[in-house]
């Protein structure tokens, strides 16, 4: 019985410094056959130069990941379609998991990868404890192997959508379709995590959350399944977790507040400048 192709597509913007464990961890899947894209947001460090080694498939579009990831699906020409940032290594047979879930469970048409990090300093251990929590959580973690029919049938990623894309697909997909997960992981590489810049990214990523919460009601963005207060819901159900290093396990929470802090801030901003516009 032949295997059925897997594309694997890659979005890129300036990450040289982790691209190529990532394009070597493809390369070394067990699975074949498998293709490789690498959809490139007009990088101007050693990205493409990184890329050429592993893969001729290379293209160029941009301005956000969400419009990378669909063009890279339509250029893809296998069955189904994985989708990785540049930051992140997938473990040897992730790919092997995904195909035996997806071909042995018809109704399965997306599939969830586990995710670990990793990284440089004191905050990137505060970053692998709280990611550690996720594990196993659907309303948290979201699928990144799909049906591409499937995929492609639902419009993929919302392309307006900065933040939130992930969670949006998973659930119109899983509103249709069963979504399964495996127990491979991939690692993904924090580097050297700053407490400021992290909260900043949140910042950045919160004050686009308007799109997500106007395409996925909720009555309140703090009680959402993925929200502020069941995250620490679940961070305290495992006290035994963050007492193990007590250090660290008080860093994450601190880390974690500043973020929803950052996060808030960005949000109730983008949402005052939405509401005085719906009003002029």
């Amino acid at each position: 019985m032949n295997k059925p192709l897997v594309s694997v597509i890659v979005t890129t913007k300036n990450n040289h410094a982790t691209l190529e464990a990532c394009l070597e961890s493809i390369k070394r899947q067990t699975h074949q056959p498998l293709e490789l894209l690498v959809v490139d947001n007009h990088s101007t460090d050693d990205t493409l130069d990184s890329a050429r080694r592993y893969t001729p498939q290379m293209f160029t579009k941009g301005p956000e990941r969400s419009p990378q990831r669909n063009f890279g699906v339509g250029k893809a020409k296998g069955d189904y379609v994985l989708i990785v940032d540049s930051d992140m290594e997938l473990g040897r047979d992730v790919v092997t998991a995904c195909v035996q879930v997806a071909t042995t469970s018809s109704d399965v048409k997306a599939i969830i990868i586990p995710e670990e990090s990793f990284g440089q300093g004191f905050w990137a251990q505060c970053k692998r404890l709280e990611r550690s929590f996720y594990v196993g959580q659907d309303t948290i973690e979201a699928a990144r192997f799909f049906n591409k029919k499937t995929y492609q049938q639902v419009g993929g990623y919302t392309e307006d959508m900065i933040g939130g894309e992930d969670w949006d697909l998973s659930r119109r997909i899983g509103a249709l379709h069963r979504i399964g997960r495996i127990d491979q992981f991939i690692r993904h590489n924090e580097g050297r995590l700053y407490f400021m810049r992290t909260s900043r990214k949140m910042y950045y990523y919160a004050q686009h959350a308007v799109e997500y919460f106007a395409k996925n009601p909720t009555t309140s963005a703090l009680t959402d399944s993925s929200g502020p207060l069941q995250r620490y819901k679940l961070f305290f159900s495992k006290p035994g977790k963050l007492v193990k290093n007590p250090i660290v396990g008080a860093g994450m929470l601190l880390l974690k507040t500043a973020e929803y802090a950052s996060g808030g801030l960005g949000y109730w901003r983008a949402k005052r400048k939405a509401n005085a516009q719906t009003t002029e």
